[in-house]
């Protein structure tokens, strides 16, 4: 079984949609059983891929060690299921402190069992959860879009796990009528990218991954191309 977390420090760079897509890839395109953890109480990943209802009952995971296995839920797509978020989380860094167990995380994923992958929707932030989750993962997918904000993120989020765990950079939200954004693109050209199109929004309004609702898109083909490299670096 492989872990891995999709985590960026800062906020809005995507992570829940590169979630949403690799997981739904690892199942479809890979024919894994995969299971989405989404970990971030803002549940961007649990609302596209749940059943849309209102749950308030994540952090008796880790509050009351309630066994994950009796929330997790399936989705529409064969092997892929879903252990959802919601607003109970955002007191999930101050747990991890009480409970003081440097690899509580990835114990609780030890137990789960039976899937190929698991793939965390990770909260923003240098965090408690964020070194939990350093600890847990085999690969940690950085979410970069091609701006100075989120490139000093990046060097941060490097800086901090880089010696603990593989990284892999990508570039998000990619806009190749920008000069910066094809600047950034040509500093690294072999970091992963994907652009920033209007079928990825379509698809989330729909609350489908892109591969799904647009298959011959070439977001579904960057999508899949991004779950190759991922895969490879896991074997």
């Amino acid at each position: 079984m492989a872990t891995i977390a999709i985590y960026s420090l800062k906020g809005g760079v995507g992570k829940s949609t590169l979630a949403v897509h690799l997981a739904w890839c690892a199942a479809t395109l890979s024919a894994r059983r995969t299971l989405l953890w989404d970990l971030d109480p803002q549940a961007a990943s649990s609302w596209m891929l749940g059943d849309g209802a209102a749950h308030d009952r994540a952090q008796a995971l880790f509050s009351r060690d309630v066994a994950p296995a009796k929330l997790i839920a399936p989705t529409r797509f064969d092997r892929l299921e879903l252990l959802p978020a919601d607003a109970s989380l955002r007191d999930l860094n101050h747990l991890f402190r009480e409970i003081d167990k440097k690899r509580r995380l990835r114990k609780m994923i030890a137990d789960l069992g039976e899937h190929d992958h698991v793939i965390l929707d990770c909260p923003p932030g240098l965090t408690e959860t964020a070194d939990q989750v350093a600890r847990a993962a085999d690969l940690i997918v950085v979410p970069v879009v091609p701006s100075a904000f989120s490139q000093r993120a990046y060097a941060t989020v490097e800086r901090q796990f880089g010696g603990q765990v593989a990284i892999l950079p990508v570039h998000n939200m990619v806009d190749r009528r920008r000069a910066l954004h094809v600047a950034a693109v040509e500093r690294h050209p072999d970091w992963p990218a994907i652009p920033a199109a209007s079928a990825i929004e379509t698809a989330t309004a729909k609350r489908m991954p892109v591969g799904a609702a647009a298959p011959r898109s070439v977001a579904a083909k960057a999508f899949a191309q991004l779950w190759r490299t991922v895969e490879q670096r896991c074997a």
